[in-house]
């Protein structure tokens, strides 16, 4: 019986198909394994990949590492009020001033002065210096930016050539006024902020346009 039992459980593959059929199941089973373990892996990349920017910003978080925030937006008379409310004059904040134009434009951008030092709810005005060399009328838009991020709601701007755009003509210079003030709650762990803005031509057509002068010419070296 138990020699009947065993012929029964063995599948016998027919002797006209010989090693061949033998050879085409073993390609489907380990496919099969191929498909399934790329889908697993699929899966997984796409979960660390939604997991990434939170667990980022909490190790930044955790680890004070400096990013970079926008700042754009003109504080609310309340938020300036508080601010200003009372200055503390036992602590220093080292405030860093940057400037980037944007694009291939003949133009001149830059801070009055690289860094200021203010006491927390103490208003500040610096000015940032530009120039526009082109042959033609410009329409400018500064767009800034905060490092380290943690800083950026504690920056109340009062005033801020980047709330608008700016028109210069050709050949025109002008100063643009930039006031602000550190809210006093700002965390103690910061001592040092840098505020940058970049620069660019409202028009992106024109400033997206390469320089000729600095294009190579046929035939030479």
């Amino acid at each position: 019986m138990d020699s009947m039992h065993k012929e029964k459980s063995v599948q016998h593959i027919p002797e006209e198909l010989g090693t061949e059929a033998q050879v085409a199941v073993a390609p489907k089973s380990k496919n099969k394994k191929t498909v399934l373990t790329l889908a697993l892996i699929t899966l997984l990349m796409f979960g660390f990949a939604f997991a990434m920017v939170p667990l980022y910003r909490l190790v930044c978080d955790i680890a004070g590492l400096s990013t970079i925030s926008t700042n754009s937006g003109r504080s609310l008379a309340p938020e300036i009020s508080k601010a200003t409310e009372e200055t503390n004059k036992e602590r220093l904040i080292t405030v860093q001033f940057d400037a980037t134009i944007n694009g291939n434009v003949p133009w001149e951008f830059g801070p009055s002065v690289k860094s200021v030092t203010v006491h927390p709810g103490e208003k500040k005005t610096v000015n940032y210096f530009f120039k526009n060399n082109s042959d033609k009328t410009v329409v400018t838009q500064s767009i800034p930016g905060v490092t380290p991020w943690q800083a950026s709601e504690h920056l109340k701007k009062i005033e801020c050539f980047c709330f608008e755009t700016q028109t210069l003509q050709a050949g025109e210079a002008k100063d643009m006024g930039l006031q602000f003030v550190i809210d006093p709650a700002i965390p103690e762990n910061i001592s040092t902020i840098t505020l940058s803005y970049t620069i660019m031509d409202t028009n992106r057509s024109d400033s997206l346009k390469p320089n000729k002068s600095n294009l190579p010419t046929v035939g030479s070296r």
